[in-house]
């Protein structure tokens, strides 16, 4: 505990760093970024689910109702983009920010400044893509995919939006060096790789993935550009080029990036299922070497996207076999989750009801994409709402769910207070049930042959939408009340003061600081025998 005791001491010097607007453009400390990445994660969040509030409102009932198919086109595409770049990844790198340093006892990021640095590029990249709705010709409405031909041949927007994937992919190259240099330099004494936190290991994984695959995605979208405005021909059929062969380099990028979004959300059940059941988590070493395999095993299964598309026999086969594969390892992590969860001492707080929540949806989304492996079967389900079911299965109760249970996880060594334990219960329910109502019956639809991406459709389906359009809305309404009920009151305080150890059975190093957790820790390395003990209990070998 000598560390946390300097901890304290030196807090007192907290005067002498920037206060007001200035400290959070020039924050350097990674608790600070951490913050501020996680507070335009979820205002990004409230906005693509603004966007997808408008598509459900299009869709309550068949007929055009309210917008016009091309605004239609361009919500769905910008709901597709902001989700995905601007909540559910920055989202998980603000996590990395505030946890990992904590987690393995490093004094900070390795690279502070370049931290700052990577986070201010995402706000104007966020608002090129929200100023494009006003430029002529609206904004992009090639799908988030953005695939040629239709991308293009869009107006201005789609220029707006290249622009911005650049510098976001820019921010997540740099924020993922970042990471793999903390995580790799600056351990605790007697910390090794594997007695390192199990969201130490998926952050790690997941940032080696992004430096690999973020460059693909920008040369994709530079050549897109290209072809738009300097006369080359990557994807114009009419000059020799293939607008498949933008889908193929695309999702080298995409398939990746699905594990991107849901290997930190492992990372993240990981830790709470241990602590809420009061057991070691079960085969941590297997569990570290399924996220490898699947890390792994992403970079050759993208052809599953586009069995659709003509591909032959052969391609068809290696695709269907590698995607199986992959839900092996996948298959090996929940079993390790449940096996921990079998006969421990339960309690069912709230971020373990959200984590038990991932872990029962995203099994249900990993099955759908089972499904979608299979050839034949593909071609049946292919750009239908089946495919939209089964990614919100995975994104929304995989990468949102498990975010919700690191927030209420965190929050009491975040802000210093404890949450309101009945409001966080009925955030998940609400969240829960509303989810459930909106996405599961697009499995029918799909079953039925909706298509997706559509304005308007025939009314025999008309039911099933209407009740998703109803269960959407509900949702939103879950996260505004938690937003209001929850999170704002925490951060107020009004809910008392946090113990430093709020949970039973924790045993990582984040607990061994005071809570609220001060603005420098770890300035002396926690001592290597406490690092030792914990990773005794954490692991069971």
């Amino acid at each position: 505990m000598t560390a946390a005791v300097h901890v304290h001491g030196h807090d007192d010097h907290s005067h002498a760093h920037p206060t007001g607007l200035m400290r959070w453009l020039t924050a350097t400390n990674h608790k600070d970024i951490g913050t501020l990445y996680l507070w335009f994660a979820f205002s990004m969040f409230l906005v693509g689910g603004v966007l997808a509030l408008m598509i459900r409102l299009e869709l309550f009932r068949p007929g055009l109702q309210f917008f016009r198919p091309e605004l239609f086109n361009q919500f769905t595409t910008l709901h597709g983009l902001i989700m995905v770049f601007g909540a559910i990844m920055p989202a998980f790198t603000g996590l990395a920010n505030w946890m990992l340093p904590l987690m393995i006892g490093a004094p900070d990021m390795a690279f502070a400044r370049m931290n700052n640095w990577s986070f201010w590029l995402l706000p104007p990249a966020a608002l090129l893509l929200l100023i494009s709705f006003a430029v002529p010709g609206g904004a992009a409405a090639a799908g988030w995919t953005m695939y040629a031909p239709l991308s293009t041949q869009m107006g201005m927007g789609m220029d707006l939006t290249i622009f911005a994937i650049h510098i976001l992919g820019m921010s997540s190259i740099m924020g993922s060096i970042n990471i793999v240099t903390t995580v790799l330099n600056m351990r605790a004494p007697g910390m090794t790789l594997m007695k390192m936190p199990m969201f130490a290991w998926t952050s790690l994984i997941t940032a080696y993935l992004l430096i690999a695959v973020a460059p693909v995605l920008a040369g994709a979208v530079t050549m897109v550009l290209t072809d738009r405005h300097f006369g080359t021909s990557f994807f114009k059929a009419a000059g020799g080029g293939d607008p498949v062969m933008f889908q193929h380099i695309f999702w080298f990028f995409g398939h990746p990036e699905v594990y991107i979004m849901a290997l930190p959300a492992f990372g993240v059940v990981s830790q709470i299922i241990p602590t809420f059941a009061r057991k070691p988590l079960f085969g941590y070493h297997s569990m570290v070497y399924a996220t490898s395999s699947i890390a792994l095993l992403s970079f050759i299964v993208w052809g599953h996207h586009m069995f659709a598309t003509g591909m032959p026999a052969a391609a068809q086969l290696f695709f269907m076999y590698a995607t199986m594969l992959i839900a092996v390892p996948t298959g090996v992590k929940v079993f390790n989750w449940i096996a921990t969860m079998w006969q421990g001492e339960m309690t069912f707080e709230t971020p373990m009801l959200f984590a038990i929540g991932f872990v029962c949806l995203f099994t249900m989304g990993g099955f759908s994409g089972l499904m979608l492996a299979i050839v034949p079967a593909d071609i049946q389900y292919q750009d239908t709402y089946f495919v939209v079911a089964h990614f919100h299965y995975v994104l929304v109760a995989g990468a949102l769910f498990s975010l919700f249970a690191a927030a209420y996880y965190w929050m009491p060594k975040w802000t210093g207070h404890n949450y309101p334990e009945a409001r966080g219960k009925l955030h998940f329910w609400w969240s829960m049930i509303a989810f459930n109502v909106t996405f599961f019956p697009m499995h029918f639809l799909g079953l039925a042959g909706m298509p997706r991406r559509i304005p308007d459709y025939a009314t025999q389906f008309a039911g099933f939408n209407e009740v998703a359009s109803l269960g959407a809305f509900a949702f939103g309404l879950a996260q505004v009340y938690f937003l209001f009920f929850v999170a704002i009151p925490t951060i107020r305080g009004k809910f008392g003061k946090a113990p430093d150890k709020p949970w039973e059975g924790v045993t990582t190093l984040e607990w061994e600081v005071p809570s609220p957790a001060p603005f420098h820790t770890w300035e002396t390395p926690p001592d290597e025998k406490l690092v030792n003990e914990l990773a005794a209990r954490q692991h069971l070998h």
